[in-house]
């Protein structure tokens, strides 16, 4: 499966960075890693801290799927809204769920410190604003549920943003303290790089063919005919898991994003917020390490990627439509423009943990808006399941659920 098209920002912005060998012999390990993106970097990370002698492998050149098209926005606010969740599933899950992707946060930029990053992590505030006018009821109901779980958020009406953003045409909204962005593609082979010298083998352009399943290990066989016995597989294949997995659980979603460079004189407090918004899709904005803009939104179902890439200058124009709404004044003259595929889960929650039809093996995939901190709370999942342990969000992130 296609991820992206054939120009996303991050890809062109740091160039290959790393490069591995292929396999060409057998292996054994504990733990090995299906999927070279920043899933797979954080679990591998997580598994070689830990004592594991791990492998990875990636059919591609690693991060050069979904995580090079990556909007790397960290944000502890899931697609579903609080309040919503919290009819979904119970408050105690809803509550959890949300807390995990705001420490997810604090553990990337503390990882980040301790590997010296060069990504870019830095602190952002979150804004969502009401885009119409019959979304405010709905929005403070969810300022509401927010701050009664004990989040840091404040209520900023129309005017308000106007004054703090210098936004035009907006009906108030919630501004939150905790937020992020990073350079997910540069900090994933950041990760890689140091633990392929604590002894974490790498082999790209490998793709598993084949697993047969033996009280104990797995028997992993890649197409150039090599096997690899491993005690435990973690698959971090993101979307691509629709493939393998049989029964339905994720629905496909094309996004599309546009990267210029930024007046900063004409956005007040821009780059150091995050912004979306209550449409349907939901339009996001950001802006990268080196002082350009990204803005991205105009989700479809995604059928096939010649489909979705011929719909890129459409998504372009509508994508600068929803700009103009806010910022009137404003040209922005796109520089690159690309899109990427992700999953939209019935909960907006991702699936962590076991699958029935695949033993000796955890799952982590994060989708939606929060692939990202999914991640980090899946690394941390899986750490507990290899001891045998358990962990509050499994029943909440469980297939079957």
């Amino acid at each position: 499966m296609d991820l992206k098209s054939n120009e996303p920002f991050w890809l062109l912005k740091n160039g290959l960075i790393s490069s591995y060998p292929s396999l060409k012999s057998n292996e054994e390990c504990d733990v090995l890693i299906i999927g070279g993106g920043i899933t797979g970097s954080l679990a591998a990370h997580q598994m070689m801290s830990e004592g594991y002698k791990t492998i990875l492998i990636d059919k591609r050149e690693l991060c050069n799927g979904s995580t090079s098209a990556t909007t790397s926005m960290l944000q502890y606010e899931i697609d579903v809204p609080l309040f919503e969740l919290i009819e979904k599933i119970g408050k105690k899950g809803a509550v959890a769920s949300y807390k995990a992707c705001s420490d997810s946060i604090d553990k990337l930029e503390k990882l980040a410190g301790e590997i010296k990053s060069d990504s870019g992590f830095k602190r952002k505030k979150s804004l969502y604003y009401a885009s119409k006018k019959k979304d405010v009821a709905w929005l403070k109901k969810e300022f509401n549920a927010r701050k009664d779980a004990g989040f840091k958020v404040k209520w900023l009406e129309s005017d308000e943003v106007s004054k703090q953003f210098g936004f035009e045409n907006t009906y108030g909204g919630i501004l939150s303290e905790q937020g992020a962005s990073i350079d997910a593609f540069k900090f994933a082979h950041e990760l890689f790089k140091l633990n392929v010298k604590k002894g974490l083998q790498i082999f790209d352009k490998t793709e598993m063919t084949d697993v047969e399943y033996f009280k104990g290990y797995n028997l992993i066989t890649v197409d150039s005919g090599f096997q690899i016995r491993a005690k435990k597989i973690i698959y971090c294949i993101g979307y691509e898991s629709k493939s393998l997995i049989k029964e339905h659980f994720v629905n496909l979603k094309s996004t599309y994003a546009i990267v210029s460079e930024i007046d900063s004189k004409k956005f007040k407090n821009i780059t150091n917020t995050l912004v979306w918004n209550t449409d349907e899709p939901y339009m996001y904005m950001r802006t990268t390490d080196d002082g350009r803009m990204l803005i991205g939104g105009g989700d479809e179902d995604f059928y096939d990627a010649e489909k979705r890439d011929s719909l890129l200058n459409k998504k372009e124009k509508e994508i600068l439509k929803t700009l103009k709404k806010i910022k009137p004044d404003y040209h922005f003259y796109t520089d690159f423009v690309w899109a990427g595929t992700f999953g939209e889960t019935k909960d907006g929650l991702p699936y962590i943990g076991e699958h029935k039809d695949f033993k000796n093996s955890y799952f982590i995939m994060g989708f939606g808006g929060n692939g990202i901190t999914f991640s980090v709370t899946g690394m941390e999942m899986v750490s507990r399941f290899m001891k045998g342990k358990k962990h509050l969000l499994s029943k909440y992130f469980k297939f079957g659920r």
